[in-house]
C-alpha cells in the first residue's frame, strides 16, 4: 500500500505552524498526513495550503472522528465530508480506529476504547464496510493505546485479524500504541504480532509517550507530546525486520516542536526502511 512505482518511505503529521516549511521541504520521499476532521470545510486558508503540498507531495487522511467501535453507523453527512476530501486530494492512504468517540449525538475528545466482544466485532465490522462502501476505498484500521483491562470475549489482535478477514480493511500499525498498551496490560507482543495478518499492514505509526504524573512507568500514556522513544525505536526495527518495509508515520500532535526537529526523527525513520531494503540493520 506504498505509493505505485516508489519504494516506502517516511512521512510526517502536517501542523498549520509546518505549512512553510513542509512546502519548501525538497527531501526525497517525504509526504504527509492530515486529520480529514481539520480540512471540512468550504474553503479558507488551511485547504489552500493543503492544496499547495498536495501538488508537490503525497497525502494520506487519517480520520480520528467517524466513531466506527460505537453503538450508532458512521454519520452519512460525516462520510460525505470524507468522500468531498478524497476526489480533492486523491490520497495515497485512508485510515481510522479501533475506538469510539460519539454516543447519542455527544461528541467526546478523545478516542475511547471498544469493548473486545463479538457483538462489538460485528458492529465494527458493519461500520468499517459501511465507510468503505461510501468512500469507494478500502481503509486502514489502527490499533488502539489500552490502559486497563476490560472485559475481552476476543483479544485485541483476533479482533483486528476478523475485521480484515470479514472486510477486506488493512491494518496501520501504531508501534508506540503497541508498545504502550502491551506495557500496560501486561500481553505478549510477538505472540500479537503472530496473529494479525501481516500482508494487511499498510502503514505504522511512530509517536511518543509519557509515564503517568502519579503512577510513573506503571502506567504509560499515549500523549503524542514527547519524541519518540528508544524502546518504541527498538520495536520499530524489529517490526521493519518482520514485516519489510512500510510507509510510516512521526506524529506529533502536542508539544509542537520545530519542524527541523521532526525531520531528524523522520530521517531515523527513513533510515531503518533503507537499511531493510539493503538487507542491513540500522541500529536505531
Amino acid at each position: 500500500m506504498s505509493i505505485p512505482g516508489t519504494p516506502p518511505s517516511a512521512g510526517l503529521g502536517l501542523k498549520p505552524e509546518h505549512y512553510r516549511p513542509a512546502l519548501d521541504e525538497q527531501a526525497a520521499g517525504l509526504w504527509f498526513e492530515v486529520h480529514p476532521e481539520n480540512y471540512m470545510s468550504a474553503g479558507g486558508p488551511r485547504l489552500n495550503w493543503l492544496d499547495a503540498i498536495r501538488a508537490k507531495a503525497p497525502v494520506s487522511l487519517h480520520g480520528v472522528g467517524l466513531s466506527l467501535g460505537g453503538l450508532e453507523p458512521p454519520d452519512p453527512a460525516h462520510l460525505r465530508r470524507w468522500k468531498a476530501l478524497l476526489d480533492r486530494y486523491e490520497p495515497v492512504r485512508i485510515s481510522e480506529h479501533l475506538a469510539w468517540s460519539v454516543h447519542s449525538g455527544t461528541y467526546f475528545n478523545d478516542l475511547l476504547p471498544t469493548p473486545m466482544t463479538r457483538l462489538a466485532l460485528d458492529r465494527f465490522c458493519e461500520h468499517v464496510d459501511a465507510m468503505q462502501s461510501a468512500l469507494g476505498r478500502s481503509v486502514l484500521i489502527e490499533n488502539p493505546s489500552r490502559y486497563l483491562p476490560m472485559r475481552e470475549e476476543i483479544p485485541e489482535a483476533e479482533f483486528l485479524a476478523e475485521t480484515v478477514r470479514r472486510t477486506g480493511c488493512g491494518l496501520l500499525l501504531d508501534v508506540n500504541n503497541l508498545h504502550v498498551s502491551a506495557r500496560n496490560l501486561g500481553f505478549d507482543i510477538t505472540a500479537w504480532l503472530d496473529t494479525i495478518p501481516e500482508d494487511a499492514v499498510g502503514e505504522l505509526h511512530l509517536a511518543g509517550h509519557e509515564a503517568d504524573a502519579e503512577l510513573g512507568d506503571e502506567l504509560l500514556i499515549d500523549t503524542h507530546g514527547a519524541p519518540v522513544a528508544d524502546p518504541v525505536w527498538r520495536l520499530y526495527e524489529a517490526v521493519i525486520a518482520r514485516l519489510g518495509p512500510r510507509p510510516v508515520l512521526i506524529e506529533r500532535d502536542n508539544n509542537i516542536p520545530a519542524f527541523g526537529e521532526l525531520l531528524v526523527e523522520r530521517e531515523r525513520a527513513q533510515r531503518v526502511l533503507e537499511c531493510a531494503r539493503a538487507g542491513k540493520s540500522a541500529h536505531v
